[in-house]
């Protein structure tokens, strides 16, 4: 059993959760996950680790309170415990001084993208990270990021906070050197908005790396689950990932794959609130 030490709301269907779990803080490493089971008859949720504290022994969890699931996770109260946490799983973020690294994050995205642009500053990187949220009560870790980060470019669909549109309006300033020009890019949010960050950088020629979380049983490569295809070949994101080459990935399918459970996820919240 796995103690939950904080649980706060940073958003709308938004939680930050700090999770007793030892040998996990003391293994982990930038861009790697874990997955959690509420208890005995809960489904399999995958998460990236948010940070890590090796010293007091916990891990923190950014976690989207969209499905069944979820909800039920993020519903642990502090001193509550969650059934699993198993993990370090993935591989961690291949990490190298580029220079100038541009860290794109769009909604919770934002969450996953904390902990490699942290470890990417840490190896001598200057980096710009561009954060999207749909309006001001969606943007999430500005501060956290402004630690580390040269700068913190926000924007907003509504225009409610930072500059009103798209992540890749601000990264369009940076390829055509408005603003510092990047000679790596990360990006990890919307299957959408990662292929649009991917199909923007590719004439320039940038690096860009992507991370990606398709469904996802075992974290084993053995369920099949989370298989998509990265430069023609098939690929299993938990144990071949869950970063890739974004300029190869086939996003189109992966979104058909995201698609899968909709019906099913769907039936299971409503069967849930027809219950007396």
């Amino acid at each position: 059993m796995f103690e939950i030490i904080a649980n706060e709301t940073l958003a709308p269907m938004l939680h930050r959760m700090v999770v007793k779990a030892p040998r996990v803080a003391k293994a982990r490493q930038a861009g790697q996950f874990v997955i959690i089971r509420k208890d005995d008859e809960s489904e399999r949720v995958p998460l990236t680790i948010a940070d890590a504290d090796a010293a007091n022994g916990t891990i923190t969890l950014i976690i989207q309170s969209i499905g069944l699931s979820t909800q039920r996770i993020v519903a642990t109260p502090v001193g509550g415990h969650l059934r699993d946490v198993a993990g370090p799983l993935g591989l961690p973020t291949h990490l190298k001084k580029w220079g100038n690294v541009a860290c794109v994050g769009g909604g919770v995205g934002t969450a996953v993208l904390y902990p490699l642009a942290k470890a990417l500053a840490e190896v001598g990187n200057d980096v710009y990270a561009i954060i999207g949220a749909r309006s001001k009560d969606y943007v999430i870790l500005e501060n956290e990021l402004a630690r580390f980060a040269k700068a913190v470019y926000v924007l907003t669909e509504d225009g409610s906070a930072g500059q009103k549109g798209l992540v890749t309006l601000a990264l369009k300033d940076m390829i055509e050197g408005r603003l510092p020009k990047p000679d790596a890019v990360f990006a990890v949010g919307p299957v959408p908005m990662m292929a649009a960050v991917a199909e923007a950088t590719r004439p320039a020629g940038i690096p860009t790396t992507v991370s990606l979380n398709p469904i996802m049983i075992d974290g084993t490569g053995m369920c099949g689950g989370c298989r998509v295809s990265v430069g023609g070949q098939t690929k299993f994101a938990c144990v071949d990932g869950p970063e890739f080459d974004g300029h190869a990935v086939d996003f189109k399918s992966l979104s058909n794959r995201l698609k899968m459970y909709r019906r099913h996820e769907e039936e299971c919240r409503v069967g849930l609130k027809e219950k007396p």
